[in-house]
């Protein structure tokens, strides 16, 4: 019998902030109560748009010394009626249920939504039972999945000691690659490009070069200092950059308009200037240790105008600041040669028809081998001084 109680939240408004952000504190960005609830409350996290919040709070059964439920856990969970926006792709997951008459949606899913970062999902207090807590978790969403007609559970971008804790409940392992830069100590990007060999290096300065050369500036204006005229470019910027695709963004301005109240301290802006006029901006993420990379866009293309914006200037952040690592997001053979370097991202699924949890094991097999050889390749691609 335990001693404690699990519901599902229809908006992260009833869990509140403080119970929130006491077990996942402020440093991650992108679960921190306030990017969460920025999403839902302007409309970017709803059933409307495939992303209804139904979020997992385990509180104390009774109420504790000062009359309070005590919660002791939470994980961020959506019910998903498509899969945009996760960057973990299943949709030849879909397809396949598609073709035999059975429904892929709704599906459960554990992310930070529109953002490939890795990061802690499921938060326990550590004054509980961390093994037997998330034991229930696992048990109570498989039971919610069923009444609700879910087909599955996924989680995202996990870290990978959690990853392999979640594997031991059944829930197939994952894998996949992004590119992050490391922040060696470096006293400035010149100090960087000397550790790249002589032909990265010269490619590096002659794209840079380019830049300055069509005489294009940048700026770096933190969250406090946005000013009403940059963000309303910035949108603007980002729409465009969706817009060429044929899409539209995931994001509503209002939402950035939010971050910039709620949580200013954890986020920049770097514009690119030239005759006077904003034509490119990035929005930034940080903490104390990590610096990432997300939206972008602009007015009008400039060749290399996306590299310099979006990682030479954010590495000379990282190492003006000191940084640790740079996280720059989804995709990227392009960034090898930039000195981003492979890493392993994580994935989590449980499927609940085990014919299709059998066929997606042998799927998630093969892909692994190839996931490591590409990550293999990668590193040998990477533009660093061979060792003497």
């Amino acid at each position: 019998m335990h001693d404690y109680e699990l519901s599902f939240a229809d908006s992260i408004s009833e869990i509140g902030a403080s119970a929130w952000n006491s077990l996942t504190a402020t440093e991650n960005p992108f679960m921190r109560y306030e990017f969460l609830h920025g999403l839902e409350t302007t409309g970017c996290t709803t059933q409307a748009t495939g992303w209804q919040p139904m979020h997992v709070w385990v509180k104390t059964k009774g109420k504790a010394t000062n009359g309070e439920e005590c919660t002791i856990a939470v994980v961020p969970l959506f019910l998903k009626t498509n899969s945009w926006g996760e960057y973990v792709f299943d949709w030849s997951w879909a397809n396949a249920y598609k073709s035999y008459g059975f429904d892929y949606y709704p599906k459960f899913v554990t992310a930070a939504p529109f953002t490939p970062s890795v990061g802690q999902r499921i938060f326990i207090d550590c004054s509980a039972d961390r093994k037997q807590v998330l034991a229930y978790i696992v048990e109570k969403v498989k039971e919610k999945a069923e009444v609700l007609g879910a087909s599955s559970w996924h989680i995202l971008f996990p870290l990978e000691q959690e990853h392999n804790e979640i594997s031991t409940h059944g829930i197939q392992a994952r894998i996949g690659t992004q590119f992050h830069w490391f922040n060696k100590e470096y006293e400035s990007f010149d100090h960087f490009l000397e550790i790249l060999n002589s032909r990265k290096r010269k490619a590096i300065r002659k794209e840079r070069q380019h830049i300055q050369s069509q005489d294009i500036s940048f700026r770096v204006t933190e969250g406090p200092d946005i000013s009403e005229q940059q963000w309303s470019d910035f949108y603007l910027f980002y729409q465009s950059t969706y817009l060429m695709r044929g899409m539209q963004g995931y994001l509503e301005q209002d939402f950035f308009r939010v971050i910039a109240e709620t949580m200013p301290e954890q986020i920049f802006l770097i514009n690119a200037t030239q005759d006077n006029q904003d034509i490119a901006a990035a929005l930034f993420f940080k903490n104390s240790e990590k610096l990432f990379g997300r939206y972008w866009g602009c007015r009008r293309d400039h060749q290399f105008l996306h590299f310099e914006t979006c990682y030479y200037q954010g590495q000379d952040y990282a190492i003006d600041h000191k940084l640790k690592s740079f996280d720059s997001g989804a995709q990227g053979e392009h960034k090898i040669q930039r000195g981003f370097e492979p890493i392993f991202t994580y994935s989590n699924h449980w499927i609940a028809n085990q014919g299709f949890a059998d066929a997606i094991e042998s799927f998630l097999t093969e892909e692994r081998a190839h996931i490591y050889r590409y990550r293999a390749e990668a590193e040998s691609l990477l533009p660093f001084k061979k060792q003497q």
